[in-house]
């Protein structure tokens, strides 16, 4: 193992690093207001705007994230329509995250008994009111654990960024191995800063599972 390689290559890792958190997070942003609009849509059935959905998400669910940005990077130029990489990389992060974040959203609305619902109408509450101090702080508590897996996945899912050309850690660590054959160093970093980045993520999660995960949302 070269000590002295590996601190050299840490600035790369870096660097690296900066552009997958700041991709990452803007797609996971993005696919969570994707996926909220979607799991509405489906929760009160709305005619059309439902099969729209569904066809997305099985489209979306149903086919890699590679294939995805492939046809944003390589297909759309073939159209007139050009975009950079990084805006493919959020698009497609997008596009595959909405769909795994509509259905941990509608699993938590449609876990919230009828029981609740009606007795918050059976006070006078409106249909705001009802989605605002019933429904979203149950579906909330009940989605959390499903919402923290999709946004590791999703994290994870970034290291597919190399392949439209974006020096993202897999890009960086892939490059070293190439130039410099230092392949147990270059994957020594990178197993190193996914799990920096990863770890605090999942225990945060963890954290706030269980201070959810009853009834009494942590008391």
């Amino acid at each position: 193992m070269d000590f002295e390689a590996i601190i050299r290559y840490i600035p790369l890792y870096i660097e690296a690093a900066k552009l997958t958190i700041v991709l990452g997070g803007l797609g996971i942003l993005l696919s969570t207001v994707v996926g909220f609009i979607c799991s509405l849509i489906r929760y009160y059935k709305i005619p059309i705007a439902k099969q729209v959905v569904g066809m997305y998400i099985e489209l979306s669910r149903n086919t890699p994230l590679l294939i995805q940005l492939f046809f944003l990077y390589y297909g759309l130029p073939k159209l007139g329509i050009k975009i950079s990489a990084e805006t493919c990389a959020i698009m497609g992060l997008t596009f595959l995250g909405g769909s795994y974040m509509a259905e941990a959203f509608r699993g938590g609305l449609e876990a919230v008994s009828k029981t609740q619902i009606e007795s918050g109408m059976s006070i006078g509450l409106n249909e705001w009111q009802l989605i605002r101090y019933v429904i979203l702080p149950q579906a909330f508590a009940v989605s959390v654990p499903a919402i923290g897996a999709n946004i590791i996945f999703l994290l994870k899912e970034t290291s597919i960024f190399s392949a439209v050309a974006l020096a993202d850690l897999m890009f960086v660590a892939k490059d070293l191995i190439g130039m410099y054959y230092k392949t147990d160093e270059a994957l020594l970093l990178l197993v190193i800063a996914y799990l920096i980045i990863l770890l605090p993520l999942s225990v945060l999660f963890s954290f706030i599972e269980r201070k959810v995960r009853y009834a009494g949302f942590g008391h």
